[in-house]
């Protein structure tokens, strides 16, 4: 049954959203990331422009609408897809509808001719169908990997959604991506559970943001990081900020920003918490 409350409106949308970003596009040495809502961000680094797993339609509430699964919204869509004619790379960490949706990447790519698309090599099969590319148009990457695309370097890290998965071919079936560009790193860890060595491995890129999901485990969903242990993960692998994400999209599968912030102020972990739409602004280096 469909929430009759009112759907939350992005702090930026539409016009004023596209407004913010093109005038983030100055060399002034810093960069900018955008929350699309869910795992969805993006990042401006002077004039390149970077999707992180964006999910910009109503897919999955059209799929689930009459099921015992219904994906009801709690926030508006902050961007039209089609209007994002300026994006260098995206990237999708796993196959799951709101990481790699086929109707955001369609309209990506046909607003994008050429954009390299940089996905995990056990969903390349998958994301051909999805986006409607050939395999020679996609940027295949696995864990310990990189890609280099314009002024980002791509690096995957495995992600645990509940376990470490891998396909027939050895293949990472579930990615958190590392990008460093111009002195910075951000890591996006896609879905993901904490697991022995991951604090570890990602101590070693220096992350100055860590973008980590929220919603936890339980209700039917594979499992994430819960609010309470997100800011402990980012504090052990040494994150100069964290920030939350994956909530506040559907109501069966959301988290507590406020339980990530107080669990952050215990151990000592710097955040920030963004609205659907929000912008973070990093200091100058």
């Amino acid at each position: 049954m469909n929430s009759s409350a009112p759907l939350r409106k992005p702090a930026l949308q539409d016009a004023a959203f596209l407004s913010d970003v093109k005038a983030s596009a100055r060399d002034d040495g810093r960069f900018r990331l955008w929350w699309l809502g869910q795992s969805g961000f993006l990042l401006a680094w002077k004039d390149s422009f970077a999707l992180l797993d964006p999910y910009l339609s109503d897919s999955l509430t059209k799929k689930y609408e009459g099921t015992d699964k219904p994906h009801v919204r709690i926030a508006e869509r902050v961007v039209d897809p089609a209007a994002l004619d300026f994006i260098d790379v995206t990237t999708s960490s796993h196959g799951h509808t709101d990481h790699q949706d086929p109707e955001t990447l369609r309209a990506l790519v046909h607003a994008n001719p050429g954009m390299p698309l940089v996905v995990p090599a056990a969903t390349v099969a998958l994301c051909c169908e999805r986006a409607g590319l050939p395999e020679s148009r996609l940027t295949p990457i696995d864990e310990g990997l990189t890609r280099e695309i314009g002024p980002f370097a791509i690096t995957a890290v495995a992600s645990a959604h509940e376990t470490l998965e891998y396909d027939e071919k050895g293949a990472c079936k579930f990615l958190g991506y590392v990008l460093r560009f111009g002195g910075w790193t951000i890591y996006h860890a896609g879905d993901t559970v904490d697991y022995p060595g991951l604090a570890e491995r990602l101590g070693g890129f220096g992350v100055d943001v860590a973008l980590l999901p929220i919603n936890g485990r339980g209700r039917g969903v594979p499992g994430n990081l819960s609010a309470a242990e997100g800011p402990h993960l980012a504090r052990r692998m040494g994150a100069r900020v964290a920030i939350p994400c994956h909530y506040d999209m559907f109501e069966f599968n959301t988290g507590d920003p406020a339980e990530f912030g107080d669990a952050a102020a215990a151990c000592r972990q710097p955040c920030v918490i963004l609205g659907v739409g929000g912008r973070y602004e990093s200091l100058r280096r």
